[in-house]
């Protein structure tokens, strides 16, 4: 049966409880085998420690280690700290770029999906005085693709994908910014001559995520972190999951973090972990 790694996150948070309750479920996928990988002993339910911080980057290692040398079909990764884990000398602005250097990939993206939306990243961990800098024609091109062939992977043949404007109103005819003339209208246009999906674009960014929702669209591609993981994390908080596309393997997790503030006291929702797990195994 194909083997789904697990990584537990950092102990202290709501990882382990919350992989649990989603192993128990009735509605976990069958013909699989599950591994966890982490140490639930070298943390405490709400107290982070470099230990448990040690215990996350040790089980990330080792999972990917798993991908590279066994049979091992996909891993779905638990929320860790950020800060804890830089705080050992991670590189990395999060788990998209450690698994991407990690795996050797070619172009990767980040894309997280639920019940609503689907919505892909054109530039992911950066702060926003960066975001028109490193906008290019060709990271919107990738992660365009990345999206229409993760949707084809899911049965849809011809998916019908909205891509955003970056600036209010989409630029308002260049009133407000050219970046929609000089970079995501000629992406599009690239994307269209691929053939694997119907891209349209560029959308007005406060108005395009409600035809999402309303089943117009598959999926849309956002210019930056938050303009995607608003209305995102709005519909979707407790079943989203955040997918790595682009991988050799496919690499899945909830789209919630550590949560130490409720670690341990029975309260934490496994939807997103269970969702994720699904989806690993349904791409695997």
């Amino acid at each position: 049966m194909p083997e789904i790694l697990i990584t537990l996150g950092d102990p202290a948070g709501i990882g382990p409880e919350v992989i649990d309750a989603a192993l128990a479920s009735p509605d976990l996928p069958e013909g699989f085998t599950f591994t966890i990988l982490g140490d639930r002993t070298s943390g405490s339910p709400g107290q982070p420690t470099k230990a448990s911080a040690q215990s996350a980057y040790d089980a990330l290692r080792e999972s990917t280690r798993r991908l590279r040398e066994t049979d091992a079909a996909a891993v779905v990764t638990g929320p860790v700290s950020k800060e804890g884990l830089q705080s050992l000398g991670f590189q990395y602005p999060g788990q998209t770029e450690f698994f991407t250097e990690e795996l050797s990939a070619g172009e990767t993206g980040m894309l997280l999906t639920g019940p609503n939306l689907s919505v892909g990243l054109a530039t992911i961990h950066i702060p926003l005085a960066e975001v028109p800098m490193q906008l290019t024609q060709e990271s919107i091109v990738t992660i365009g693709r990345l999206t229409a062939e993760f949707l084809r992977k899911k049965g849809i043949e011809s998916p019908e994908i909205a891509v955003c404007g970056l600036n209010p109103h989409a630029g308002e005819n260049g009133a407000f910014g050219t970046e929609e003339t000089t970079t995501i209208s000629p992406a599009i246009e690239q994307l269209n001559s691929l053939g694997l999906a119907n891209f349209t674009g560029p959308h007005v960014p406060d108005a395009i995520f409600r035809d999402a929702a309303q089943g117009k669209y598959q999926a849309v591609i956002a210019m930056y972190h938050d303009q995607g993981l608003i209305p995102l994390k709005l519909l979707d908080f407790d079943e989203a999951v955040n997918v790595t596309l682009g991988l050799p393997k496919p690499r899945t997790s909830p789209d919630h973090g550590t949560a130490f503030g409720i670690a341990g006291k029975g309260i934490a929702s496994h939807a997103s972990m269970l969702a994720a797990i699904k989806l690993a195994c349904q791409l695997a």
